[in-house]
């Protein structure tokens, strides 16, 4: 969340509860959050049990940017030696977009509107 709110502009954490002593994750790592990137509202949740899937990039948070440095900028930062799956450029439905998996494995379709 730290890094997301960091990037994208009129983004904030907006609550954060973490695990307590005797509860069933380690004591202060964090149970539940949510933030807002661009006024939309994500709830995160990081559970202590191990599970065998990890993220798909048949999910992606769409972000709608408003001009040329904006999303060039954003695709950059989230892109750091990670996963391209359509680098930034014209693909006919829109002038200028992306899409990539960023260093959590989280995917990413950026648009120029």
């Amino acid at each position: 969340m730290n890094f997301y709110t960091s990037l994208i502009e009129d983004s904030e954490i907006t609550s954060i509860i973490r695990y307590g002593a005797n509860e069933a994750g380690n004591e202060g790592t964090v149970m539940q959050a949510t933030f807002h990137l661009k006024g939309q509202e994500f709830m995160c949740i990081d559970s202590h049990v191990k599970h065998q899937f990890t993220f798909t990039p048949s999910f992606s948070i769409y972000v709608a940017c408003q001009t040329e440095e904006e999303i060039g900028e954003l695709y950059e930062k989230l892109l750091e030696d990670r996963q391209a799956l359509m680098p930034l450029g014209n693909y006919g439905f829109s002038r200028k977009f992306g899409w990539l998996n960023d260093r959590y494995g989280v995917s990413w379709q950026l648009n120029l509107i």
